[in-house]
């Protein structure tokens, strides 16, 4: 086959092949790419449950959470239930760069780890998205408020590009803190961030009722996944998510970073590392604060159904 090669025990296939419409991109490019910037990417992804995005030739993208059976038995994997599809689920850990470079050949693009590490949370995380149009220069504005908030409430975060139209703000985060105390800070940390200036931001989970404004995704918790640094995105030119300064934000657009050109522009640094702060403890009256405000998709969906009953009334 075209381009084949080994590395580390692996052997690649096809590596001349296009990555998928519009990448620009071939699979020799993304496997280049995450073997680059393997030191950077292999520990936000180690010992989480992994989910990846795939693109097969001629396919759609589709989501991967359950190893095929394929799967070589030197990928380590952990078991977990799934309450959607009622059934165990068996994620794997991409500990190494002979796991990494494995899911390259499988033309796994996209990489959503967890949030914790075995039944721990490790972080809070905040998910901004754009309005209608893609304005990536009012999600910038809308972090700079949630970078205030988290200020204002006595904790540090760092913030990255999603490699798709938004950004994502992690908040290191102790032991202390269960998984719905976490859940609770993170819908407060949104709410904070919103009152800052209710024109700008909306924490408001149905699309019709946002007026236009950035959503601040307070719904990343738990078992959750979010796109990890360094992460290639399934867009146009490929993109990263790749980590910037709070200083540097105003001045960056998600098409600055690509598999192209991502791994130089780090030169040996990791600024993700650099830029997170040592975990902190949340404080009492933001978790306090968040018990009190609904759960979003929760009560999105009791709203849909009065909506539903309302229309054929």
């Amino acid at each position: 086959m075209s381009g084949d090669e080994v590395r580390d025990g692996v052997t690649l296939t096809n590596l001349d092949q296009p990555l998928f419409d519009g990448a620009e991109a071939t699979k020799r490019d993304l496997v280049d790419y995450l073997d680059a910037v393997r030191e950077r990417i292999l520990p936000v992804l180690s010992d989480r449950p992994l989910s990846v995005i795939r693109v097969l030739r001629g396919q759609a993208p589709f989501m991967q959470k359950n190893v095929p059976k394929y799967t070589p038995d030197w990928v380590r994997t952990v078991p977990l239930w799934a309450e959607s599809s009622k059934r165990q689920v068996s994620y794997a850990l991409c500990n190494d760069r002979r796991t990494l470079l494995w899911f390259a050949n499988q033309r796994a693009i996209e990489y959503h780890p967890t949030l914790v590490r075995g039944d721990r949370p490790t972080h809070l995380v905040l998910d901004l998205d754009p309005p209608a149009g893609d304005d990536f220069r009012v999600v910038i504005q809308a972090a700079h408020l949630v970078h205030q908030a988290l200020a204002d409430s006595g904790l540090a975060g760092a913030v990255k590009t999603s490699g798709a139209k938004g950004v994502h703000i992690f908040v290191p985060i102790d032991n202390h803190a269960s998984i719905e105390d976490v859940a609770a800070a993170t819908r407060a940390l949104a709410a904070r961030a919103e009152r800052i200036d209710p024109v700008l931001a909306t924490t408001a989970y149905i699309k019709e009722d946002r007026g236009g404004k950035v959503f601040l995704d307070s719904t990343r918790a738990g078992g959750a996944t979010v796109a990890a640094a360094y992460s290639p995105r399934i867009r146009p030119g490929a993109p990263v998510s790749f980590p910037v300064t709070w200083d540097e934000l105003d001045g960056v657009r998600p098409a600055d970073f690509t598999i192209h050109n991502a791994a130089q522009l780090l030169g040996d640094r990791d600024p993700w590392a650099a830029t997170m702060s040592e975990p902190q403890r949340l404080p009492a009256d933001l978790i306090e604060e968040g018990r009190a405000i609904p759960i979003a998709r929760v009560q999105a969906m009791h709203e849909g159904k009065r909506r539903a009953r309302a229309r054929r009334s």
